[in-house]
């Protein structure tokens, strides 16, 4: 009973309080308006900092309620954003929310108000928003100070790509002020009359001490700026990954990314979280970190890796099983043994980790190239062996391992660089000749290839060379060293066997050989065109016996070069054709095949010989031609000296162009044309061996013009210029016949006239004697003066004096007209004087004919007659005795001749010259005396003297005759 009454009385105290609550709860709605509202600024992050309460939640419940903020800018009606926060709310609780904005703060005046709505399902009927707060008002320009010019955010910290708006405000009313980013000017737009925006899009990182940006106010002053710093966009953590190896210490890596570290902000900082031990690190490394393994023998581990900066967080997470992450330390001891030509033997240990087994993996490398690659399960020592290589070849051997329980990664690799040793060579030489007829024997040129790395087995240090006579049994040998591939032997003619090998330092390759015949037998062999293509040349032969080893086929890589390039290759016995091909072959350039057939006698002959070009191209030049053989209707062209075996391509004929002026091409020739000029007349020649063409049926006295070119298989030669030719008349030739011998007869007399021209000059026109230079002089000896060369009229003595009478008036008749000199002379009068010696003078010549010398005297020629020195014909002896003294004589005709030259006038003083010379001429001796003695010498002059023209009154008479004075010795008589 008293139990009862006790629940009774508790159930009441229950019921009580919960009709209470009711009947408030449905007397009216609960006023849950936000209250106390506050706000604050924070410039470093431009956010507005929201604070308020609910103080009438009933009964200290917690209920969910949804706020709305509304933010207005310059003025409450001017709405800029607009939001709701919903949160659970308890009774008087004291709540925070904040807004970032992306213009400054300090360049605007925010309203704030807030409202409310219960969002919980316990009241339905409280679903209606509350009343607005009052607006709330925040403005900090006031607080700025007296400065004239502000420029917001300060230092602000970005991240790369982002937005962001600056503003400045003037005070001073001036909007001239312009902002620039880097030296580049941006657009400005106004916000309030003091206060001014721009924006800028996607800013980029431009360096880690920050982007300037400034403004210019006004002249005079300092321009205004700040510092923009981008950061780098933290990036999200890649490849993190979690090992060991002694299963003791993890190590933990991770790609950090680019580095986030600016002026104002450190690099991100990496902190290392383990779930199930609920341990933490702070990374001091950006990629790596260690952690150490718990003792407890945890196997499960959860890590989370987290990188932050000032503007951003990023995570990863890793889990795994501790063994499941092993990676072996690198092997050590690692050594190569018993190194031959052929194999080798390596060995290496590894860390142990319990007593787990270890995957090893081997590798063998040549020329960067794996070329063995095997593995191996090891506890803690490895040995492996190496087989199966090259003589003196360069390898690298090398090892690495696993952890066997379990694979995760390998280790790092160790290795090591060895070579092989050598080996003799494996195969004979590949040896060819080439043998050049000398007299008394040959000139031989061997060649060889050098043997492949595989068959040479090593570093080739010289070649031996064996020559032995087939005919008389003599041998001799040579040792070429290293790294040549020919030499040259003068052998006599008789048959030679060569035999070649290739030493190195551990023996001699199998010999090479080769026989030279004593008689070459060379024959004369047709060469055989052959075309090549992108392949090469195709070759094929005929054998010319049935007892061939083998064939070889010989070719120059370079046959412009004087060294040729000489190749070969040699092919089996059943093997009639090839294609030859060589990086070295070029267009244009013409290549010579030789095929030669080796005997079982190793003697190689001639088979066949090929020529051709890889590709021909158009003739490279134009001959050069010569016309000849010129006539009124032909002429004929020659380019014999034009070589066709330099040219780019095999000549399979000319063209011969003409050019005239009429329409019609003569025969045969066809109407063409070129591409340079007008219309042509064109000759095709199918033969390259003929270098000789007549052009017939040509007009006379006509111009043509001419050009000749070769062509190939692929085109013609390069166009030349033409050559003009003009035919002759048609009788032209016959001018020539006639009128040539007549020039070349001119010609030969007038140079036999030149080298006779002395002698001719003698016989017509004999040189006039100069009286100065006489040989007179050298026979007088003057007694005064030993040294005289001039004559002088009183060192003659005359031996002959002759005056001839010129009668007044006679006029003067030229020589040879009228009567000859002959008649004229004997139709003159004249007086001669003949000079006999005395006895006082017996060495005087004796008596001379004086003759007139025409030369001498111009007058007397003139006249046709001689002028000689009158005297009166009557002249008393006594007159003629005073000129018997030499000395009288020449004073008298010197007095004479002075005196002459005073009276007669010039027109009729004339000048003789009488000399004293041979006996009379047949002619004189009617007018000479019979009866003179004869001189003894009469062969020369022997004197010359001048004596002027006669002085006589009157000329002589009539029936006067030729009269002869003779000159005697005192006491002679005269008659």
């Amino acid at each position: 009973m008293a139990l009862f009454a006790v629940l009774q009385t508790t159930f009441l105290l229950v019921l009580l309080p919960l009709g209470t609550y009711q009947r408030e709860v449905s007397s009216e709605p609960l006023p849950l308006a936000p209250e106390s509202l506050k706000v604050s600024i924070n410039s470093t992050c431009q956010r507005l900092n929201l604070q308020w309460s609910v103080h009438n939640l009933p009964y200290h419940q917690e209920l969910q309620i949804i706020f709305q903020i509304q933010i207005s800018r310059i003025k409450t009606s001017n709405v800029v954003w607009v939001g709701n926060y919903s949160t659970t709310v308890k009774r008087n609780q004291v709540l925070h929310w904040s807004w970032k904005s992306e213009l400054p703060l300090e360049c605007a005046t925010h309203f704030v108000r807030i409202r409310s709505v219960m969002d919980d399902a316990k009241f339905p009927e409280l679903k209606s928003w509350s009343k607005w707060s009052s607006w709330e008002e925040v403005d900090v320009q006031d607080s700025l100070g007296h400065d004239t010019f502000f420029l917001f955010p300060k230092d602000k910290l970005v991240e790369e790509g982002s937005n962001v708006t600056f503003c400045y405000i003037s005070r001073s009313n001036q909007n001239n002020v312009s902002c620039y980013l880097e030296g580049i000017q941006v657009h400005v737009e106004q916000l309030t009359p003091n206060v001014s925006t721009f924006h800028l899009s996607r800013v980029p990182f431009i360096r880690p001490k920050g982007t300037n940006i400034c403004c210019d106010v006004t002249q005079g002053e300092d321009p205004k700026g700040t510092i923009l710093y981008v950061s780098k966009v933290l990036e999200e953590l890649k490849d993190f990954s979690c090992e060991t190896q002694d299963l003791k210490t993890l190590n933990c890596t991770w790609d950090p990314g680019s580095d986030t570290a600016l002026e104002i902000q450190p690099s991100q900082s990496y902190t290392l979280f383990e779930s199930f031990s609920q341990k933490k690190k702070v990374c001091k490394h950006r990629n790596w970190c260690t952690w150490q393994v718990s003792q407890d023998s945890q196997e499960m581990y959860n890590f989370t890796l987290m990188a932050e900066n000032y503007l951003r967080k990023r995570t990863v997470h890793l889990v795994f099983k501790l063994t499941h992450r092993v990676r072996p330390m690198t092997p050590l001891n690692f050594f190569l043994e018993n190194i031959n030509s052929t194999s080798a033997t390596m060995t290496w240990k590894v860390h142990p980790i319990g007593n787990s087994t270890f995957l090893c993996q081997v590798e063998l490398h040549h020329d960067g190239q794996i070329i063995q690659q095997n593995k191996v399960f090891i506890e803690m020592n490895g040995k492996y062996l190496l087989s199966e290589m090259e003589p003196d070849t360069h390898y690298l051997a090398r090892v690495r391992c696993a952890y066997g329980d379990h694979f995760w990664k390998w280790s790092e690799w160790i290795g090591r660089k060895f070579t092989t040793l050598e080996a003799a060579p494996l195969a004979a030489l590949d040896v060819w000749r080439n043998v050049k007829s000398v007299p008394g024997g040959y000139n031989v040129t061997l060649f060889w290839k050098p043997l492949s790395k595989f068959h040479a087995n090593g570093k080739i240090r010289f070649y031996n060379i064996a020559v032995e006579n087939l005919d008389k049994p003599s041998q001799f040998n040579l040792s070429i060293l290293a790294p040549s591939n020919n030499t040259a032997l003068i052998l006599h003619k008789y048959s030679y066997q060569i035999r070649v090998t290739a030493s190195n330092s551990m023996g001699t390759s199998p010999a090479s050989v080769i026989v030279i015949s004593g008689d070459l037998g060379d024959k004369d062999i047709e060469e055989e065109r052959v075309k090549g293509t992108e392949d090469g040349f195709s070759l094929s032969w005929k054998p010319q016996s049935g007892d061939a080893i083998g064939y070889v086929v010989e070719w120059c890589d370079c046959p412009q070069d004087p060294l040729c390039g000489l190749q070969w290759k040699k092919l089996g016995p059943n093997t009639t054709s090839t294609v030859i091909s060589s990086d070295a072959f070029r267009p244009g350039v013409r290549y010579n095949f030789r095929i030669y057939e080796v005997s079982t006698e190793w003697i190689a002959s001639l088979l066949e010989k090929k020529t051709g070009y890889s590709q021909e191209l158009a003739p490279s030049d134009n001959p050069k031609v010569a016309m000849g053989s010129l006539t009124s209707h032909s002429f004929t062209l020659s380019w014999k000296g034009y070589s066709t075996q330099s040219q780019p391509g095999f000549i399979r004929g000319y063209y011969v162009y003409l050019k005239s002026r009429m329409e019609q091409c003569t025969s045969g020739f066809e109407r063409t044309v070129l591409s340079d000029a007008p219309a042509n007349c064109e000759h095709k020649i199918d033969n390259p061996e003929q270098k000789t063409f007549t052009v017939e049926n040509l007009q006379p006295a006509s111009s043509y013009e001419f050009f000749v070119t070769p062509y190939t298989s692929t085109s013609k030669g390069p166009n030349g210029t033409f050559t003009k030719v003009t035919t002759p008349d048609e009788y032209t030739h016959m001018l020539i016949r006639i009128i040539l011998p007549m020039i070349l007869c001119i010609l030969f007399i007038t140079i036999v006239c030149y080298f006779k021209i002395q002698w001719m000059k003698e016989k017509c026109y004999p040189d006039i004697p100069d009286p100065y230079k006489s040989s007179v002089l050298s026979l007088i000896k003057s007694k005064e003066n030993t040294h005289l060369t001039i004559m002088n009229l009183k060192d003659c003595i005359p031996d002959a004096l002759e005056v001839v009478n010129k009668p007044e008036g006679s006029k003067t008749q030229p020589l040879g007209i009228g009567k000859s000199l002959t008649e004229t002379e004997f139709t003159k009068p004249a007086t001669y004087l003949y000079l006999l010696p005395t006895e006082e003078n017996p060495s005087y010549p004796g008596p001379c004919i004086c003759f007139e010398n025409f030369t001498y005297n111009q007058a007397a020629s003139d006249l046709g007659s001689c002028g000689h020195i009158p005297l009166p014909p009557d002249a008393p002896p006594s007159q003629l005795g005073l000129l018997n003294s030499p000395e009288n004589l020449l004073k008298a005709l010197e007095k004479d001749y002075m005196n002459t030259l005073g009276e007669i006038s010039a027109g009729e003083t004339s000048l003789n010259y009488v000399s004293q010379l041979a006996s009379p001429m047949p002619g004189d001796k009617d007018s000479l005396p019979t009866d003179p003695p004869v001189p003894a010498q009469c062969s020369e002059y022997k004197m010359q003297m001048a004596v002027p023209l006669g002085r006589a009154s009157s000329p002589p008479s009539e029936d006067s005759s030729l009269s002869s004075i003779a000159l005697l010795d005192q006491g002679k008589h005269y008659r």
